[in-house]
């Protein structure tokens, strides 16, 4: 049977999960991306995607992929397609278009391009066209453009898989929570395990029924697309009508099957109206007698006397489009005491966009997952219900702090008051808190919002510089157990997710000198779109280093065509983002095994295994540019468009023998090696941190030299600005 290539599109922060349910509908080759999973499979896998995919919200076909830098480009691409193959001259289309190239900047036009290219193939080979219809079409293509390229794909689902068939058209209740996003949150919240043992579900402020609904279906075995009466391949010449009706036999059997399994399933609202429109789903979805909704007021919320402690689920409002200040946080307030009251036993899940309003409810969070809900950010925060986990009224400072520790918790609060707007705003999910602001008080604090199989968890990192010689070293380690204290109550993060370490000045070793050649416990972070992973415990340095946040920003600005060089590459980040810019090869080079293993996960992590173009180097760095100079002069190796090199300030490690490297004193000579390896018309940017550095530019007069590096200090690190320095470098 013939493999077909597919894409999986989601909402952001979905991606795992819907890759998980993937691989259980017998995918193959899956692969996450920004808001899609990538797969294949034969065309049976394609229709179980779309008839049982929970996650999902379109399942797409690619036809082809092709160079898109210009309109042309773009036309040609399409026109290499057979269309014959796809649909005749009888049926509409219409074309769907994502995504931007340097030529092509904007949606509607490229939709254009393909559909020009698709209606003038067909009519030169039948005589006659396809004509367009936005609404309804017969066969939706769609286009994504991306870094040059452009991927043609037939849209499978035809109109979005949230849509599944048992809400009327234009019915909906305020603030409306999509199926998939609903049936993500269930997921989250473990209900397909709580369901299979039997547990019951309730949603004490119900609205429409969503969460209900799907909690329903999932629990009954029922494809979420069988009441669906119309799909985007029907139209499809390519189309199997006999293979799909065959996945709806096996569909139609499992739902008999599932409707015996279904526990006490139920909920309640205090608006009249929403639990009308429930009904109506309800009923529509043929689970009529199994899900059971009335109107009550939140004080008076329960579930049935014979109900089994299970899940209470609920999406509250939370201001963005319902409700506002007080008014939320008093309702809050009053679910957190309910919930005590009326679900002793029970899990719950509540979704949110705001952490104030989480801990209104009084109730201590044991697993936080951050979900988009349209444009809100929000987080589905877990609790287990029982009269301990009632959370304490909060303190301006935990008790028994001196004065200094409470200016140092203003000052944190202040800090993570202006710098988490900042972050949620740019979606920055790894930042810098707290950098010795005050010098009683010489730690930097940095927080990391886990991403993938980490998601939901917060991370703190706490490094304590060695105080000065005039610092009493027990007033020192009294000020560092208050800032412990501290810490978990003003970063919301758990004990036992912080890291503290102590930073001393390094002398004759490596700037990185790791305790061991292992990777140790690492965890997944989210930067840029990218994955990354991060070591919290088992290193100086957790891996990734935050004040370079825009500096890998420029790399992958700057990448795009170019062969990339990273040389002291320490765990590759910048590597990652070169090849997300459209590097034509990276080439990573570091003396570490362990981090360069890392460097390979971190690439791997987002889909660039090593390969021909993918390059890793064990090496003694001052002597690979050397050997590597020499290959490029007699022309055995090109010359490389864009180079990042970020020396340490100080190494005499033993694989570099008897000698040692101080970047002043030796940087001169770094940077004609290195330029030596340039392209013509390429860059190379130069970083380090040494806070006394001083750039010989009159040594360098064959070099064009800008200094960047107030353009590359990220605002968490404008209060130290001397965290870095970075240069523009391009040969004259």
């Amino acid at each position: 049977m013939t493999t077909l290539n597919l894409i999986a599109t989601c909402p952001i922060g979905i991606e795992p999960l819907l890759a998980d349910e993937l691989r259980a509908l017998g995918a193959a080759e899956v692969r996450e991306s920004r808001a899609a999973v990538a797969f294949s499979g034969t065309l049976e896998t394609a229709y179980r995607a779309c008839l049982w995919s929970r996650l999902a919200s379109r399942i797409l076909l690619t036809l082809a992929t092709f160079p898109a830098m210009t309109a042309e480009e773009l036309y040609d691409g399409v026109s290499t397609v057979a269309w014959e193959e796809h649909l005749s001259a009888t049926l509409t289309i219409a074309v769907d278009a994502v995504g931007r190239t340097p030529g092509i900047t904007h949606s509607g036009f490229a939709a254009l391009k393909v559909k020009d290219a698709v209606v003038d193939q067909v009519r030169e080979r039948t005589g006659e066209r396809p004509s367009v219809d936005l609404e309804a079409p017969d066969v939706r293509l769609n286009l994504r453009l991306h870094k040059g390229a452009g991927s043609l794909s037939i849209d499978l689902s035809g109109e979005p898989l949230h849509r599944r068939g048992y809400r009327a058209p234009g019915e909906q209740a305020e603030a409306p929570l999509k199926e998939s996003l609903a049936a993500a949150i269930l997921v989250r919240a473990g209900w397909p395990a709580i369901a299979a043992a039997g547990g019951s579900l309730f949603d004490p402020m119900c609205g429409s029924g969503t969460l209900l609904l799907e909690g329903a279906l999932m629990a009954a075995d029922r494809a979420p697309g069988l009441l669906r009466q119309r799909w985007g391949f029907e139209g499809w010449l390519g189309h199997d009508p006999a293979v799909w009706e065959r996945l709806i036999d096996e569909a139609d059997t499992r739902a008999e099957a599932g409707a015996d399994l279904l526990p006490l399933i139920g909920g309640s609202d205090s608006d009249p109206a929403a639990i009308e429109l429930a009904r109506g789903c309800i009923k529509r979805a043929g689970l009529g007698s199994a899900v059971r909704v009335d109107v009550r007021e939140l004080a008076h919320a329960r579930p049935a006397v014979d109900a089994t402690p299970g899940l209470v689920v609920t999406n509250p409002p939370y201001g963005v489009r319902l409700g506002a200040g007080e008014d939320l946080a008093a309702l809050y307030g009053r679910l957190g005491e309910q919930l005590v009251a009326a679900f002793d036993g029970w899990t719950a899940a509540v979704l949110t966009s705001e952490s104030d309003l989480a801990r209104a409810t009084k109730l201590r969070s044991h697993k936080a997952y951050a979900f988009m809900n349209g444009a809100v950010e929000t987080k589905l925060y877990l609790f287990e219900i029982s009269p301990s986990v009632v959370r304490a009224e909060v303190r301006p400072a935990p008790l028994g702090l001196s004065a200094g520790a409470e200016m140092f918790t203003n000052r944190l609060r202040k800090n993570q008051r202006h710098l988490g707007k900042w972050a949620r705003r740019e979606n920055v999910t790894c930042w810098r808190v707290y950098g010795a602001d005050l010098p009683e008080y010489a730690v930097a604090i940095d927080v990391y919002e886990g991403a993938g199989p980490d998601e939901g968890r917060r991370f703190a990192h706490i490094q304590e510089y060695a105080p000065p010689p005039h610092i009493d070293s027990g007033r020192a380690e009294e000020r560092l157990a208050e800032i412990v204290a501290a810490a978990p109550e003003f970063l919301r993060v758990a004990p036992e997710d912080i890291a503290l370490k102590v930073r001393r000045r390094q002398r004759g070793e490596s700037q990185y000198e790791r305790r061991e050649d292992s990777l140790g416990t690492q965890v997944e972070v989210a930067e840029g779109g990218l994955r990354l992973l991060v070591n919290l415990h088992d290193y100086l340095d957790t891996g990734l280093f935050l004040d370079h946040r825009l500096t890998r920003d420029r790399i992958r600005n700057l990448a795009l065509g170019r062969r990339f060089l990273n040389l002291f590459a320490y765990t590759g980040a910048a590597s990652v983002y070169a090849a997300d810019g459209g590097a034509t090869s990276v080439t990573t080079v570091d003396m570490s095994s362990t981090y360069l293993n890392w460097a390979r996960r971190n690439m791997a992590l987002n889909g660039f295994a090593e390969s021909n173009t993918v390059r890793f180097e064990r090496v003694d760095v001052l002597a690979w540019l050397t050997d590597e100079r020499k290959r490029v002069e007699v022309g055995h190796v090109q010359p490389y468009g864009l180079i990042f090199l970020d020396p340490p300030t100080f190494s005499n490690s033993k694989k570099m023998g008897e000698r040692t490297f101080d970047v002043q004193r030796d940087h001169v000579a770094l940077l004609r090696d290195a330029t030596a390896l340039l392209a013509p018309d390429g860059v190379l940017l130069f970083s380090n941190n040494y806070r006394k550095f001083k750039l010989a530019f009159e040594e360098l007069p064959e070099l064009d030299i800008q200094n960047i590096s107030a353009a590359t200090i990220p605002p968490d690190f404008e209060r130290n600005p001397r965290i870095h320095v970075c240069y523009e470098v391009r040969r004259r």
